[in-house]
């Protein structure tokens, strides 16, 4: 398996670069070599490098359109007999004797506006393929998709900086505020792998980040946005910088000295403002309507919290002394010299600036709309707050559609779901040209085209127009505007939206069709009743599920079933092909469904559960069915499960049937359509399709796209359209006109309820999480500060790689040492009296023993699990389960069994990576982490094992943190970075070994509160 990593080559007077590389362990090892720079043996050259990745999918292959092949020294890991396996390819290394070595690695160089795409397309491979994303290159995906999230809300500012001598036009982030504190835990989190060619942690970072904003910046700003024309080689260099800021070639050759460095002076200036602007209280504005039959606009000034918006005290407050807390002393110095620096972007402040104690500026319509437009962008993108009218930045004048049904004289002829609705019933419409919230006649748009009036207020309400939405708006007049349309046609026209200058932005149908458009289909449908074959009993919420995705299938239409983890998707799923299947007469092709690995054997059992009539054939492993035996097996299934990597590897044989369904459990496993996996999976034909995932998709974007496409494939159009249309207005700009016409294009194929919505399941119990502090022994303190001394000694005189596998070592003896000193030492010696850990699960299990209950125990550590099941078995005189990476399936199936279905109270102990995720442990109503994995995505699906449909009792989630130690310190670390912990800090312990040794000294030190 090929691991590929990345790399940051900071420049010196040019930009850096994006450096790729691979190790491959199945290479043959090359013949020793003397010299000081020896070839890497287990890298693959750049070439083949290239050819494996550019195989991933297209848009892959597009963003190494720009790389060139190269190669560079790295310093990495090494023995005596060369270059040590990365952890990343799941080869054991004991890392005695570890040096850093130089070796000479083939490498591909991306420069930083094409790093962006390659990180994008290369951070989360299909985990099917030939190749697997190291830790440094996970790590550069997230920076750049923060640098994404940087340039989308305005968080840069331009530059004018040097580079090859040659004065360039660049982006650079503002990192202020919760920025600055995400870059500290990015400078934290680096792996050494992306630092690997000699340069540190704050110039890699730095450089890494500056170029990955830039090229972020001009991707969400069109060429020639910030500028009518472009300037010549002669012009003014201002408008020469502000055209190459958004041009394929940033630099400004022949720029005059004197021109140069009165511009980059302004644009230091403005950057300094900036950050000055972004503490802790800024000055805002807010934008107020006149009133009617007036002409004055009012703009209001005053202080606000930058952390707690709420707090917010207006000029003439602050004139007349008021206050709210984190005020400076003088908070009218404050306000002055922020309308000061404002003035710069808004000169018309100087105005206000005349009075002695400014507090709002009084403005006409035109100015309003100057405000708007220009002023409030750039206001927000200096750190400024600005608060505008609700209307603000909403399309003017876009279409309402109207439908009515038709009474009925029979049924259609295709596609009729149980209400006798089809998608080829005729339908009345009707569209009007609408302006605010109200429909318009032609003649009232005549008249304000005439006007030329790009603010004005129409029925009491204020609008902005601009020429192409009124050239369009009558463009539109003269074309057909009422007649009938199927239902098909209207739903096709609410997903396409209109035109981009006169877009549908209201619809209002009646009936069915207009239940399936509103999205409130699953709530107006007769519930489909839980079918005879189905063994339990659906819930209410259940059968409207059930309803929703027959009345789907029915039309032919694909959905995407997001109902929160533990609310049954498999049990409507199951019900529903069931259903389809209660007349003996119907003949209904097979369920094809695709999911992970880990859940086959779930729906396997889950079908036999509750569904024991069908038949199910599982499509997996080296004895599954091939050629003619497959279509027989096939034929004779009402549901074949396969896995994802299964579906890419047979994909000829699966697309050799035409299936009734296509359906994906957690479909996030398609989430990145270019990716060869989610290609396959699109290319399988089926006469509808069903998406399965727990994840609300619609909190992103690219990809709802990709899961969309997959269920109803061509519905939303082309991706590069839909990046226009949806996801760049949405993302970049907080379009609420984009967001409510993508929440009615996609309203109509989701259907995502809430296990905490008390309105949709009312009995399931809560859930209620406690962390459990506990001490250490006298014994455990002893060998705590023994480890940390011994440790740190070693750390202070290491250094690089050596120094790094000190410190990974220092917390894992530690963390021993905090759950039993004979987990450390392995001395095999008793273990009652010796922890305070063990001391209060010994506690806790007699209680919950006693109660009658069952609880899950949680250890990442196999080995500890392994002392531990035997103490407590003989502690409680009962058994106690152990289940971990070692047993095999029908072992681990058995055990979850007899959990489930004994009547005895009972502890299971598990091992956190075994055991977190797949299993349905709903016995229990007590879990206990022994010891933190420190990350909460982990942690919470480790408990999700029990908190889940099924679950009728209130589940009790303890964690286990012994206090005055590095548990209780990492806690607090992650507590107060829950957003990046996931993502980066969560993903394991690296992140801390790159801290100093003073902050490594104060994270491991004992307090004397500790020791009970």
């Amino acid at each position: 398996m090929l691991v590929v990593h990345g790399g940051w080559v900071p420049g010196t007077d040019r930009p850096g670069q994006l450096a790729l590389w691979a190790e491959d362990p199945d290479l043959p090892s090359a013949t020793g070599s003397r010299a000081r720079q020896r070839p890497h043996p287990f890298a693959p050259g750049a070439g083949a490098l290239l050819a494996e990745l550019a195989e991933t999918s297209d848009d892959v292959r597009d963003a190494l359109g720009k790389a060139t092949a190269g190669s560079l020294t790295l310093r990495l890991p090494s023995s005596a007999r060369g270059p040590l396996p990365s952890p990343d390819t799941g080869m054991e290394s004991t890392g005695r004797g570890a040096r850093l070595t130089e070796w000479s690695v083939p490498v591909l160089l991306l420069p930083g506006d094409a790093a962006l795409g390659a990180l994008a397309a290369l951070g989360e491979p299909d985990p099917a393929g030939p190749w697997l994303a190291g830790s440094s290159l996970r790590y550069l995906s997230v920076l750049a998709a923060h640098a994404c999230d940087l340039a989308r809300r305005g968080r840069m500012l331009p530059q004018l900086v040097t580079e090859a001598g040659v004065a360039t036009a660049r982006w650079r982030a503002v990192v202020t505020g919760a920025d600055a504190a995400t870059y500290r835990d990015f400078a934290t989190a680096m792996p050494a792998v992306v630092r690997a060619t000699g340069s540190g942690v704050a110039d890699t970072l730095q450089d890494a980040l500056a170029a990955l904003v830039d090229g972020a910046a001009r991707a969400v700003m069109p060429e020639r946005i910030l500028l009518g024309h472009r300037a010549g080689p002669k012009g003014p260099l201002p408008d020469r910088w502000i055209a190459a800021l958004t041009a394929a070639d940033p630099a400004l050759p022949g720029a005059r000295p004197a021109e140069e460095r009165e511009l980059r002076e302004a644009l230091n200036e403005w950057l300094r403002a900036a950050y000055e602007a972004n503490g802790p209280i800024r000055v805002s504005f807010r934008l107020s309507e006149p009133e009617p039959g007036s002409d004055a606009w009012g703009l209001e000034f005053a202080l606000q919290s930058s952390e707690d918006p709420s707090l917010y005290l207006a000029a003439a407050d602050v004139w007349a002394g008021g206050r709210f807390p984190g005020l400076p002393p003088r908070p009218d110095e404050t306000l002055l010299a922020g309308l000061g620096r404002a003035v710069r972007l808004f000169p018309l402040l100087h105005l206000a600036l005349r009075e002695q104690e400014p507090a709002a500026l009084e403005i006409d319509t035109g100015e309003a709309h100057e405000f708007l437009r220009q002023a409030a962008p750039l206001l927000q993108a200096a750190g400024f707050g600005v608060q505008l009218p609700a209307w603000a930045g909403r399309k003017g004048v876009g279409l309402k559609l109207t439908t009515r049904s038709k009474s009925k004289k029979g049924s259609s002829s295709r596609a009729v779901a149980d209400s006798g609705f089809g998608l080829d019933d005729l339908v009345d419409f009707k569209l009007d040209l609408v302006i605010g919230d109200g429909v318009v006649t032609a003649e009232e748009l005549a008249e304000l085209a005439r006007l030329k009036v790009p603010l004005v207020r129409v029925r009491g309400q204020w609008v902005e127009l601009d020429d192409r939405q009124l050239k369009a708006a009558l463009k539109a007049v003269g074309k057909r505007r009422e007649g009938e349309l199927t239902a098909g046609e209207v739903l096709q026209q609410v997903v396409d939206g209109g035109e981009e200058d006169l877009p549908l932005v209201e619809v209002d149908a009646d009936g069915m069709l207009g239940d399936l458009l509103s999205g409130q289909a699953a709530e107006r449908l007769a519930p489909v009743p839980t079918p005879a074959g189905f063994q339990g009993a659906l819930r209410p919420y259940q059968e409207r599920g059930l309803s929703w995705l027959h009345f789907l299938s029915r039309l032919g239409l694909g959905g995407i079933l997001a109902d929160d983890m533990g609310l049954g998707k498999t049990a409507q799923t199951l019900s529903l092909l069931l259903t389809e299947r209660a007349d003996p007469a119907a003949t209904v092709a097979p369920t094809l469904l695709i999911c992970p690995m880990s859940l086959v054997s779930n729906w396997q059992k889950e079908a036999a559960r509750f569904a024991p009539s069908l038949r199910v054939y599982v499509h997996h492993g080296g004895t599954r069915q091939r050629g003619e035996d497959f279509d027989a097996a096939v034929h004779d299934a009402d549901l074949v499960l396969t896995t994802y990597g299964t579906a890419v590897r047979d994909l000829e044989a699966l697309r050799s049937i035409h299936w009734g369904r296509v359906a994906c459990d957690e479909a996030q496993a398609i989430k990145n359509s270019g990716t060869r996996q989610a290609q396959a999976v699109r290319s399988v034909p089926a006469r509808t399709r069903l998406a399965l995932t727990g994840t609300p998709v619609e909190n992103h974007l690219a990809e709802l796209w990709s899961i969309m496409d997959f269920c109803n494939p061509g519905l939303l159009g082309p991706v590069k359209r839909f990046r226009r249309r949806f996801q760049e207005p949405i993302e970049a700009r907080q379009d609420e006109d984009a967001a409510a016409a993508l929440k009615r294009a996609t309203g109509p194929f989701v259907l995502r309820r809430l296990k905490t919505d008390k309105t949709i399941i009312s009995d399931l119990p809560e859930k209620n999480e406690m962390k459990v502090w506990c001490s250490l022994t006298p014994e455990q303190a002893t060998l705590y500060q023994a480890v940390v001394e011994d440790m740190m000694d070693a750390i202070s005189s290491s250094e690089g790689i050596q120094r790094r596998g000190n410190v990974l070592a220092a917390m894992t003896k530690l963390k021993q040492v905090c759950n039993h000193p004979t987990h450390l030492l392995k001395d095999g010696t008793r273990l009652p009296g010796r922890s305070g850990k063990l001391a209060r699960l010994e506690e806790l299990a007699e209680e919950i023993i006693e109660d009658g209950d069952k609880a899950l125990i949680f250890t990442q550590y196999a080995e500890w699990g392994s002392m531990l099941q035997p103490y407590l078995a003989a502690h409680l005189d009962r058994p106690v389960l152990w289940l971990h990476g070692g047993l095999s399936k029908p072992k681990r199936d058995e055990l979850v069994e007899r959990f489930q279905t004994d009547a005895e109270p009972m502890l299971f102990l598990l091992s956190l990576k075994a055991a977190g995720t797949g299993l349905n442990l709903t016995a229990a109503n007590h879990v206990v982490h022994f010891d933190r994995w420190w990350n909460p995505a982990v942690e919470d699906q480790a408990t999700d094992r029990a908190f889940r449909i099924g679950q009728s009792r209130n589940v009790q989630v303890r964690k286990f943190i012994c206090t005055g130690t590095l548990e209780e310190k990492i806690d607090a670390m992650i507590e107060r970075k829950k957003a990046l912990a996931s993502s980066v800090v969560g993903t394991g312990e690296d992140w801390i070994t790159d801290l100093d040794t003073d902050q490594l000294r104060e994270l491991f030190a004992l307090d004397p509160a500790a020791v009970r």
